[in-house]
């Protein structure tokens, strides 16, 4: 399904902010799987998932799509075949618009638009119908402007758009990391049953090791822009957060190690 083979990322090179965000990343995603990505901030999680989304062209490699090779496409077309909910709940909607105006761009989105209504009669009533399984009481609140909601309630809006045309592709871009404990918990639920219920192929970016361990069927750690453990299966399932803890705390030793003997080579060579 998501193909990425050896793709290279360098932002402001050849500067003294020059920074390597991805190094030669390659794996395959099979169709329905459900993959979370760890990594500590300058990993290259948050990299990865914009270069598949196409925000930016990476400098080397390629990235395909259902067998299509994508690489060369902006992040419109993209959008076409891929969902995403991005970190901030305000992200992603048209915060001046009605839910149900949100509701009919995401039902349209990648299709050709008329100059008719959006909402009719009969859209509306399927609107209410897919709003009532977020069991958030929003069914009959179409007419509200989707800025004036919770956080919470407008995450659940968004995941709701992004998959409402059951895309190729659904990418969570830490989608509750701006969401106290107790909303974060609901979005993962829905999170949860909106990917069961469409068998959706799920790329998910997160910080929450509790998250990377209980969600999805594989996990892909990352550090300084390559993929450094990659756990499926019953591996996968076997992992706790505080296996994890203990491999973020091997990089480091092992990082730890290995500055200290280029200093010490620094030394002896000069």
């Amino acid at each position: 399904m998501l193909e990425i083979r050896d793709i290279y990322k360098t932002f402001n090179p050849d500067t003294p902010d020059e920074v390597k965000a991805l190094q030669g990343v390659t794996f395959r995603m099979e169709e329905g799987s459900f993959v979370a990505v760890l990594g500590t901030n300058g990993s290259g999680k948050s990299t990865l998932l914009n270069a598949v989304a196409g925000s930016f062209q990476v400098d080397f490699g390629k990235i395909l799509l259902g067998g299509e090779d994508i690489t060369a496409l902006s992040e419109h077309q993209r959008a076409r075949h891929i969902g995403r909910v991005f970190q901030n709940p305000f992200t992603g909607t048209a915060p001046d618009m009605s839910i149900a105006e949100n509701l009919a761009l995401a039902s349209l989105r990648g299709r050709k638009r008329g100059l008719g209504w959006a909402v009719s009669s009969r859209t509306a009533e399927e609107f209410k119908a897919r709003i009532r399984e977020l069991n958030m009481g929003l069914e009959d609140r179409l007419g509200n402007i989707i800025g004036k909601l919770s956080g919470g309630q407008r995450q659940a809006l968004t995941l709701l758009m992004a998959s409402w045309l059951k895309p190729k592709l659904l990418l969570l871009d830490e989608h509750t990391a701006a969401l106290d404990p107790k909303t974060a918990k609901k979005v993962i639920e829905l999170t949860e049953q909106i990917i069961e219920k469409d068998h959706l192929t799920t790329l998910m970016v997160t910080h929450s090791m509790q998250q990377a361990v209980n969600l999805g069927d594989r996990l892909i750690m990352m550090n300084k822009g390559k993929i450094i453990y990659d756990f499926r299966g019953d591996e996968k399932r076997r992992l706790r957060a505080n296996d994890l803890l203990a491999l973020f705390d091997e990089v480091r030793r092992k990082e730890q190690i290995d500055h200290t003997t280029a200093e010490m080579l620094s030394r002896v060579y000069v």
